[in-house]
C-alpha cells in the first residue's frame, strides 16, 4: 500500500484486500442459504418490498410528518398485499386436497397434506448425549440420563459441606475482628 502512486494502484490493491478477506471467510465461516420464500410470495410482494424500503429511505432522508404519514401507509398496504396473498395460496390448497379427496385421488391427498404439515410442524429428535459423550436414542435411556442428570445438579450432599465451611471462615474471620 506504501509503494502505490496513482488511483489504479489503490483500486486494485483495495480489490485484492477485499476478495482475500471475503474468500477467508467463506473457507472459516461458510456461506449460509439463502431463506427460501413462501410459495406464496411472487414478483408483485418483491415489488411491494422495493416500496416498502423506498419509503422508508425517504422518511430517514427527510423524518417529516408527511413522510411518516406515507410510510405508515405503505406499510399497511404491503401487509394487507401479503396477508390476502397468503389467504388466496391457502384457500387454493385446500381446494386442491378437496378436489384430490372427491376424485378419491388419495396419494396425492396424503402427499398434499404432508407437505402443508412440514411447513409448519417438525417433529423433534428425542437424542441426548451420555455421560461419555455417545449419543442416546432410546427412551427408557434417556429417561435415566436425565434422571442422572438432575440427581447430579441437585445433589445436596455437597453443597452442605460448602455452606459449613463458609459459616467457620466468616466466625473465623469474625473473632479476628473483635480482638
Amino acid at each position: 500500500m506504501e509503494n502505490a502512486d496513482d488511483d489504479d494502484d489503490i483500486n486494485r490493491n483495495w480489490e485484492n484486500i477485499k476478495e482475500n478477506i471475503q474468500t477467508s471467510a467463506k473457507e472459516r465461516v461458510g456461506l449460509d442459504e439463502f431463506k427460501q420464500n413462501e410459495p406464496w410470495f411472487d414478483e408483485e410482494c418483491l415489488g411491494f418490498l422495493d416500496q416498502r424500503k423506498r419509503a422508508k429511505i425517504q422518511w430517514i432522508r427527510d423524518p417529516s410528518q408527511s413522510n411518516v404519514d406515507n410510510l405508515n401507509k405503505v406499510r399497511l398496504e404491503v401487509s394487507r398485499h401479503f396477508r390476502n396473498k397468503k389467504k388466496a395460496y391457502l384457500r387454493a390448497k385446500i381446494e386442491e386436497h378437496g378436489t384430490n379427496n372427491k376424485i378419491q385421488n388419495i396419494r396425492d391427498l396424503y402427499r398434499g397434506i404432508s407437505d402443508f404439515k412440514k411447513g409448519y410442524y417438525q417433529p423433534r429428535c428425542n437424542i441426548v448425549k451420555d455421560e461419555k459423550g455417545d449419543l442416546v436414542a432410546d427412551s427408557h435411556s434417556i429417561v435415566a440420563r436425565w434422571r442422572i442428570y438432575f440427581s447430579q445438579l441437585f445433589n445436596v450432599h455437597g453443597a452442605k459441606d460448602v455452606g459449613q465451611a463458609e459459616i467457620h471462615s466468616i466466625t473465623t474471620s469474625t473473632r479476628v475482628k473483635c480482638l
